[in-house]
């Protein structure tokens, strides 16, 4: 998928059938950053055939390590770091770029690399990165669009408290703290899923980490890590969105793979809204025939509703009967859907950080762009609820997060087609009334 390409959705159409859930962006991302803090070889699995798993191993490559990419396996070995320094034009490409950090440090005692780029959400705070790894003797430098950091004296262990428990700040000291010396204690940590799987890889190449899955982490530090083989979780992420699509476009669905256990909050509030979702290990199960209810939702850190899941919801809610509140905490800036699916037909109002939602809307096909991953994601659950045809200009977004949607989608019975945004007129006459 290109930065010209568009995904082609032709709505009204019920999901039925069963897709496999790929591993997790989430996970892979610090994973694959944290393959920087061992000299021996790496072998991942389960990772995710996307635009940002891609753009990470390029990263790796432009710091000297040996990277070789093969369908969902990943091989890394940095034995010899030609450089601590991620160039501009690759870091920028993703917000995730900030968990080089940490390794960096950890492994060089040098980093330099850009402030975060990628979907425009809102402000990614790095405060408490800097706090927590300044703590741990690192001395950071803003050079505007920069980060530098360096640790003359090496880290060093300290107990770190986290003001909220940010996922990118736990997983960044985290991986700072494993070859540091001491013991570091992370108060306030995030739970999240991928966090847990971060951790995990880590004590697999000899990390001493304890409390994972716990509001305190506790780390102590080696001297070295080995290599080993790690295979990521399942994206839950992507198990939700796929859910929340079948319970907007209605039908009978089968995601296999799927974690049920990390996905608590989202199958609660599907159920109240009239899905019928039957869970077992590694499997959901999720049908709904009847009309949708309307049902309010306040995002927050795991094990509450994830902001990642937010957009989804919204488009979701467009099809209940009422009137149905969503509030997001996490980022200020994460309803850059709302607009379109305003422009589609739905009736959402803002206030603030809060959108009240009014269905059941009548959609309507049309061209629209995606602006972010999981904006993406709902715009894709209101075309498949629409009447006619959607265009998704810029569908590159969701390829950064989700391994051939598409393709997914057309094994659920879905009308879906990606073509070449330059390569077909019928863009241009597709307007909305």
């Amino acid at each position: 998928m290109t930065a010209s390409s568009t995904l082609v959705v032709r709505g009204g159409r019920p999901l039925h059938g069963t897709i496999c859930v790929s591993g997790s962006k989430n996970a892979s991302l610090p994973i694959l950053a944290a393959c920087l803090l061992t000299a021996e070889g790496v072998q991942l699995r389960n990772v995710p055939r996307i635009a940002d798993t891609r753009l990470m191993a390029g990263i790796l490559e432009s710091l000297g390590c040996d990277v070789a990419v093969e369908e969902n396996r990943v091989d890394v070995r940095a034995a010899d770091l030609s450089s601590s320094h991620v160039g501009t034009d690759l870091g920028r490409g993703m917000r995730a770029s900030i968990v080089l950090l940490g390794p960096l440090l950890g492994r060089t005692g040098h980093a330099r690399l850009p402030k975060p780029g990628g979907d425009e959400i809102g402000m990614r705070r790095v405060e408490q990165h800097v706090r927590g790894l300044s703590q741990m003797g690192a001395r950071i430098e803003d050079r505007g669009s920069e980060i530098e950091a360096s640790a003359p004296s090496g880290l060093h262990g300290a107990r770190v408290v986290l003001d909220m428990p940010t996922v990118t700040g736990t997983e960044n000291i985290v991986m700072a703290a494993v070859l540091a010396e001491g013991r570091t204690e992370i108060l306030n940590a995030a739970l999240e899923p991928h966090v847990q799987d971060l951790c995990r890889f880590l004590v697999s190449l000899g990390a001493q980490i304890e409390g994972i899955g716990t509001d305190t982490v506790v780390v102590e530090g080696v001297e070295a890590l080995g290599g080993g083989e790690h295979a990521v979780i399942s994206d839950y992420l992507e198990a939700g969105t796929f859910a929340i699509a079948a319970a907007a476009a209605g039908g009978e669905v089968t995601l296999e793979c799927s974690p049920p256990e990390d996905l608590e909050a989202p199958i609660l509030k599907l159920r109240e809204a009239g899905a019928e979702v039957d869970v077992q290990p590694g499997l959901i199960h999720l049908r709904r025939e009847g009309p949708l209810r309307p049902v309010d939702l306040v995002t927050w850190v795991h094990p509450g509703y994830p902001t990642d899941l937010q957009a989804p919801y919204t488009a979701l809610m467009t099809q209940a009967d009422g009137e149905a509140v969503v509030s997001e905490y996490i980022f200020e800036n994460r309803f850059q859907h709302v607009p379109e699916l305003v422009r589609m037909g739905a009736d959402i109002s803002m206030h603030g950080r809060t959108a009240v939602i009014r269905g059941p809307a009548r959609l309507r096909g049309g061209a629209i762009r995606i602006p972010d991953i999981r904006a993406g994601a709902a715009m894709v659950i209101g075309a498949l609820c629409a009447d006619g045809e959607t265009e998704l200009r810029e569908a590159w977004h969701i390829e950064r997060g989700y391994e051939d949607m598409a393709g997914k989608l057309r094994q659920l019975g879905a009308e879906v087609e990606l073509i070449d945004a330059g390569a077909d007129e019928r863009s241009e006459h597709l307007t909305y009334e």
